[in-house]
C-alpha cells in the first residue's frame, strides 16, 4: 500500500455509523471516552437537515479520517465555518491525510464565502497545535470555554 494514496469524498448517510465510530476514537484519544452521548439518530437528523458537512478520507475504501463542520456566524466577522471534529486514525497519521482534509475544509469555507474558520484544540495536543501553526493559524490562548450540558 502506498502510504500517501488516499481519497477524499463527502460522506453519505450510510457512512454516518463509521463517522460516529471515529468520533468515539477521537474521544478516546482526548481521554473523554464516556463523553460521547450523541446517537446515530442525532447524526442522521443533522445530516438530513444539512446541519453538518462531513468529509471523509479513505485508504483502500476504508474510512480512516474525517472532518465534521457546520455553518455558524461571528458577530464580529460575519459568516463562519466551524470545524467541530477533525480526526485521522492513529496508524494513518503523518501521511498527508490530515493536511488533505484540512485543505478541503479551508476550500469549502472559501466556497461558502466565509470570513473565517474556527475550531478548538487541546493545549496538551502539541502535534495538533504545531500542525495548525504550520497552516498559519492563530492559536488563541486567552479564551476559556464555557458550556452547559443538558
Amino acid at each position: 500500500m502506498n502510504d500517501h494514496h488516499f481519497v477524499l469524498r463527502l460522506a453519505q448517510v450510510q457512512d454516518l455509523p463509521q463517522v460516529l465510530d471515529l468520533v468515539q476514537g477521537l474521544a478516546d484519544f482526548e481521554q473523554e471516552s464516556d463523553a460521547v452521548t450523541a446517537t446515530i439518530n442525532d447524526y442522521n437528523l443533522a445530516f438530513a437537515n444539512d446541519k453538518i458537512w462531513v468529509n471523509l478520507a479513505l485508504v483502500e475504501n476504508n474510512i480512516v479520517g474525517f472532518t465534521l463542520c457546520y455553518d455558524t456566524f461571528s458577530t464580529w466577522k460575519g459568516k463562519m465555518f466551524y470545524l467541530e471534529d477533525f480526526y485521522v486514525a492513529d496508524n494513518f497519521r503523518s501521511k498527508g491525510i490530515g493536511q488533505g482534509l484540512f485543505d478541503a475544509f479551508i476550500k469549502e469555507a472559501k466556497n461558502r464565502e466565509c470570513k473565517l474558520v474556527k475550531w478548538q484544540v487541546l493545549d496538551w495536543n502539541t502535534r495538533a497545535v504545531h500542525f495548525y501553526e504550520r497552516n498559519l493559524a492563530t492559536i488563541e490562548r486567552e479564551w476559556w470555554n464555557g458550556k452547559i450540558i443538558f
